[in-house]
């Protein structure tokens, strides 16, 4: 058996060595064919080709670099020609204004040409493509040629390799092969193949026999057997076989227990529609190999009796989670899709809810309405959009408004014969009712919503992919659901009466999400007062190079002037950070418009329009937030440690008083896992409270609160608040993060316009690293006008910055302050496009100024966007 083996890798290395030959002898033509194809077209598309063979000296320009690429890339000769065959470079100064030699027709139908042919030096491969100009012409040909020589010597010096290698490998295998002989001598323990074949078909027929599956794992966490019954049971393909644990297509909880390796005793664990009890032990406890053996059995009887359990603590769990999704807001309508957004698909597929139209104003319903009551429809939801329920605000009839009169709940399903009617019961309209039953609604239960003895509304319940119709459980879990969400509805209700003015005003002013951004994970809660309507206000704005802008600012006084001014100054603040301005002076042009503001104000000046604010702009990059703030409270600053300090950061006069002072700005460094937290003056001041009281609250609290932002707000204003709040409340918190280094490329540059092209592969290097090969040609073309700008026109120092976060940033700085201008070059104009190709090809650019100079920005979205 040794020697039969010992044959065959001499066999199979001869083979190698001699495929390896052929390889590399064949390999040296097609290598040659693409060199000069890559060759010619590299010149051919390279920038100043076309414009220098419409030039008035071709020769001139081309020659030299002709000559730079045929040393570079080691080939016989790089050829320009005009299209009528005229030389204009060649390496024979004496054949410059020549004819060419050969067939270049191809070429000037613009196809590329590549082909074999003998030279005077032997054979050789020629290449010619065509040269087009930016409106499509063709302003010449390129052609490339390599003598086949010059490749087979590079081929050549690979065959000593080639051959040590294949003595190597040969040498290493026959000394393998002796070794595996002696060890599978040695663990077989001297029997015989007779023996070992009863052995083997002794242990087959056992293990692929057994109503149990098995399952054996090596200590390399590799699927070593699994027999039929495992296969069955666990759906696995005879490959599975041999591949480790978490690539053998295993159900996850069981590649998990394999993996763990510890011992495991009647575990269930549901696979598809089976039940199967798992049992896994260790092989090494007895003196065997590493690994583990699992056991599966189908219990599948057990899940009936699972399921009812299941089915029972799912019921339990819902009506948890809808005590704390319905009615968390104050609001009838909010509340009434909350109600319909808990019940999807865990208990039906659709669902409706009709109000009374006096709840929707606050009143009672019976008060102006009667003994019956118009119904409107607040919410609707299900599983698709499609469907033919009637929609958010249609009337849908009337009901009674006392819970004497209108009867309990209603379930009707297929195949009553009179689900039609009651469809159309429910929706007003008989002819409705058929476009439901077409749609495939088989099951509708109805349900009244009633609080303190009188009728809100109905909400009914829908089914038409799950097949199940509603049971009796059903009906009394959702007569359960109905009485929780009719309380928060008539909470809803009777706040709406008193606060729905000055609420609806308030919430449409504010912002009503963040916006995305990766440098901060943000956080916030508004708290109102108990009366009135006050002008606090928030805003998270995202700004260029993956910065982002806090804002949190307090309106004088209370009411709607305070509100609609409030508006005014969120508005002023966007458009002045659309201006990309530094923190002091965003609050200098703010402090003017509401001077202008309070000069607009009544006569008798009762109204004013003075406000505090604190602006803070975070760099993921530096880590560092830029702060300013008028009349405003400072900031806190909680450490990733938990410390809890307010930096000093100098305070300005309120906006709108008029002094005309300067604002200052301040600049702090931030370890990544910070918390910023902002704040209006409502949470730490109160009537009969001083004020640091107040802020030693908020630092006991913040100490204590948890790591994260949403943790942080939830347990300030638990704590920290006056109850009840006699001031609105505002508060802003935000834990930093920094922008991944390796996200991060700097290039420092002379002011030489040779340095362009080197920067320019350099950062196409990075954006390969990054895998954005796809957006390398348009950050090129957008790098190059940027960088070339910068280089002609600015002054030092210039630096290329590249940022990957959301978007690909690409900066250019130089210390010019000179402010560039987006124009539309004439057909003439030599520049002047720039900007404009900059504009065309970026999802956005501008322009920032720094204390030492300007920045030029531009961002592009990768697509598609990869996972950060």
């Amino acid at each position: 058996m040794f020697l039969l083996q010992v044959v065959l890798v001499v066999l199979l290395a001869v083979a190698a060595v001699v495929a390896l030959v052929l390889q590399v002898q064949r390999d040296s033509t097609q290598a040659a064919r693409e060199r000069t194809l890559s060759v010619a077209q590299t010149f051919a598309n390279a920038p100043g080709t076309a414009e220098a063979l419409d030039g008035p000296d071709p020769t001139a320009v081309l020659q030299p670099r002709a000559e730079a690429v045929r040393k570079a890339a080691d080939v016989a000769f790089v050829v320009v020609s005009n299209t009528q065959g005229i030389r204009y470079t060649h390496p024979d100064p004496n054949l410059i204004g020549k004819h060419i030699l050969g067939p270049y027709a191809k070429a000037l139908d613009g196809i590329p040409v590549t082909m074999e042919l003998t030279a005077s030096v032997g054979p050789a491969v020629d290449s010619t493509v065509p040269v087009f100009r930016s409106d499509g012409s063709i302003a010449g040909i390129v052609g490339v040629e390599i003598t086949l020589s010059d490749v087979d010597q590079s081929a050549a010096r690979q065959l000593p390799v080639i051959l040590g290698s294949a003595a190597g490998a040969l040498f290493l295998a026959l000394g393998g092969a002796a070794l595996v002989n002696r060890r599978l001598s040695r663990q077989t323990r001297g029997l015989g193949p007779a023996e070992m074949t009863r052995m083997y078909e002794h242990h087959d027929a056992v293990l692929h026999s057994v109503r149990e599956g098995v399952l054996i794992a090596d200590g390399d966490g590799k699927l070593s057997l699994a027999n039929d019954e495992a296969r069955r049971l666990l759906g696995l393909r005879p490959e599975a076989e041999g591949r480790p644990v978490a690539e053998a297509a295993l159900p996850p909880r069981i590649a998990d227990l394999l993996e763990s390796g510890g011992p495991v005793t009647d575990e269930v664990v549901p696979v598809a529609d089976r039940l199967l009890v798992v049992n896994l032990r260790t092989t090494a406890d007895n003196g065997g190999p590493p690994g583990v053996v699992a056991t599966v059995r189908d219990t599948t009887e057990l899940r009936a009796v699972i399921g009812r359990a299941e089915a029972v603590r799912e019921r339990l769990l819902l009506l948890y989670e809808a005590g704390t999704r319905i009615g968390t807001t104050l609001d009838v309508t909010t509340t009434a899709q909350e109600l319909t957004r808990v019940v999807i698909p865990r208990f039906s597929d659709f669902a409706t809810v009709d109000l009374a139209e006096a709840v929707f104003r606050g009143d009672e319903p019976g008060e102006a309405d009667g003994t019956h009551a118009r119904m409107r429809r607040a919410a609707v939801a299900g599983l698709r959009d499609d469907h033919p329920l009637r929609p958010l605000g249609r009337a849908t009839g009337v009901v009674p408004t006392s819970t004497g009169s209108l009867s309990g709940s209603e379930r009707h399903s297929l195949p009553d014969a009179d689900v039609e009617t009651a469809l159309a019961r429910y929706e007003r309209d008989p002819e409705h009712a058929r476009r439901l039953l077409d749609y495939g609604f088989h099951s509708v239960l109805g349900i009244p919503l009633h609080a303190r003895g009188v009728v809100l509304g109905t909400v009914n319940f829908w089914r038409s992919q799950n097949p199940a119709p509603f049971d009796e459980d059903d009906e009394a879990f959702a007569r359960e659901l109905a009485a929780r969400a009719a309380m928060s509805i008539d909470n809803a209700r009777r706040y709406t009466r008193e606060h729905e003015t000055a609420v609806a005003l308030q919430r449409s002013l504010l912002p009503r999400q963040v916006p995305e951004q990766n440098a901060l994970d943000v956080a916030y809660r508004y708290l109102a007062a108990e009366a009135g309507v006050g002008g606090d206000w928030f805003d998270v704005i995202p700004l260029p190079g993956a910065r982002v802008a806090l804002v949190v600012g307090d309106v004088v006084g209370h009411g709607l002037h305070a509100s609609a001014t409030m508006g005014r100054l969120r508005t002023a603040v966007h458009n002045f950070a659309a201006l990309d301005l530094p923190a002091d002076e965003l609050l200098a042009r703010l402090d003017e418009l509401v001077s202008r503001l309070d000069q607009e104000g009544a006569p008798d000046r009762s109204e004013i329009a003075g406000a505090t604010c604190l602006y803070a702009i975070y760099d993921p990059v530096a880590g560092s937030f830029s702060l300013s703030r008028a009349g405003h409270p400072g900031p806190a600053l909680v450490l990733p440690d938990g410390t809890v300090r307010f930096p000093d950061c100098p305070v300005g006069l309120p906006l709108g008083v008029g002094s005309g002072l300067p604002f200052e700005a301040v600049e702090i460094r931030v370890p990544e896992g910070s918390r910023l937290v902002l704040y209006t003056d409502g949470l730490v001041e109160a009537r009969g409270r001083d004020i640091d009281d107040g802020l030693d609250m908020l630092r006991l609290s913040l100490a204590r609160a948890g790591h994260t932002p949403e943790e942080t707000c939830a347990r300030v204003l638990a704590e920290v608040p006056a109850r009840p709040p006699e001031d609105d409340v505002a508060l802003l918190v935000a834990g930093t993060r920094l922008l991944d280094p390796d996200r991060v490329a700097v290039w420092d540059v002379d002011r030489d316009p040779a340095v362009v092209s080197r920067v320019r592969r350099e950062v196409t290097d990075r954006l390969s690293a990054w895998g954005l090969d796809e957006e390398a040609f348009v950050t090129e073309l957008i790098l190059s006008e940027l960088l070339t700008n910068a280089v002609r026109y600015g002054t030092d120092p210039v630096r290329v910055r590249l940022l990957f976060d959301r978007t690909l940033i690409c900066e250019v700085s130089d210390g010019s302050s000179t402010a560039p201008h987006l124009r539309y070059a004439a057909t003439t104009d030599e520049g002047g496009r720039g900007l404009f190709l900059v504009a065309q090809l970026a999802d956005r650019w501008g322009t920032r100024y720094t204390e030492t100079g300007k920045v030029i920005w531009s961002e592009q979205t990768p697509s598609p966007y990869p996972l950060a």
